[in-house]
């Protein structure tokens, strides 16, 4: 019982991430295409900051693959994504 009440506790990260990154669908769906991807871009931003900060006690498989390479790949993703909302012509 004690694991699932922590299991519950340690999803915040990915619930907000996937909010952030559903919004940036909504957006871009019913209204401006280039503000929903970047919404969208910011659910990589986001989730790399909220790993930069996520202490290694409570990573669970995520010591799988180093910090660091989860930071630098989540920020390539969300500035890669930003970069071609911003130079593709309307």
């Amino acid at each position: 019982m004690a694991g699932e009440a922590q299991r519950r506790t340690t999803e915040w990260p990915l619930a907000l991430t996937l909010l952030v990154a559903a919004t940036g669908l909504v957006v871009l769906t019913f209204y401006n295409w280039r503000n929903g991807v970047l919404t969208f871009a910011a659910a990589p931003a986001l989730a790399a900051l909220l790993r930069a900060t996520l202490p290694e006690r409570t990573a669970g498989l995520l010591h799988v693959r180093g910090r660091t390479f989860d930071i630098l790949f989540l920020l390539a993703t969300a500035t890669a994504i930003a970069t071609l909302a911003l130079i593709v012509p309307n």
